[in-house]
């Protein structure tokens, strides 16, 4: 039985967060749409970034195809280039909201295609143990990982690597100051 210890159970549950934040910031009006929005910006960042180090190559050692995982890395790249857009254009412009549908979709289909072409052969390859170890590799990714999306710094595992950190660190800085002004503000 899955549990969150299993990486392929604790990606399909951030998933199911990811469709839950979409649906948020696709209901909300006005500046509603801000926290959830930045709720989304910092899980998919985190988890991008994540699946980039380590499921995506361990799905290649799994024998998963080449060019599912290529697919894959494409969309993750492109979301991030929309993703940075839509964060500079902020909730309330004019064009953020058809430009946001049009992301939530691919997203979503993203996510879907990772399911069922990389997750489902990744845990048929991996055994328990191996599975539980790859959740704790994941979690330590997502622990070092940028809180924002960095389309210019690549999306290989090495780029992460080498730029993630860095960028983590002036992004957990910029949301602590972020979240004190508004606490403050409040």
């Amino acid at each position: 039985m899955p549990t969150e210890d299993d990486v392929i159970s604790l990606l399909e549950g951030q998933h199911t967060q990811i469709k839950d934040l979409l649906r948020q910031v696709e209901v909300a009006v006005g500046e509603a749409k801000q926290r959830p929005f930045e709720d989304l910006v910092r899980l998919l960042a985190v988890h991008e970034s994540a699946e980039e180090q380590v499921v995506h190559p361990a799905s290649r050692h799994a024998d998963v195809a080449g060019e599912i995982i290529d697919d894959r890395l494409h969309e993750e790249d492109e979301a991030k280039h929309v993703l940075a857009e839509l964060y500079e254009l902020g909730v309330t412009d004019d064009r953020f909201a058809s430009k946001f549908h049009a992301f939530s979709a691919s997203v979503i289909e993203h996510a879907e295609m990772e399911e069922k072409e990389e997750f489902e052969p990744l845990r048929q390859s991996l055994s328990p143990r191996d599975r539980t170890r790859l959740a704790t590799a994941v979690r330590v990714a997502e622990a070092v990982a940028p809180t924002r999306p960095h389309p210019h710094a690549g999306e290989s595992a090495t780029a992460n690597f080498v730029f993630g950190p860095p960028l983590a660190l002036f992004d957990r800085i910029r949301d602590a100051v972020r979240d004190w002004r508004t606490e403050t503000d409040g």
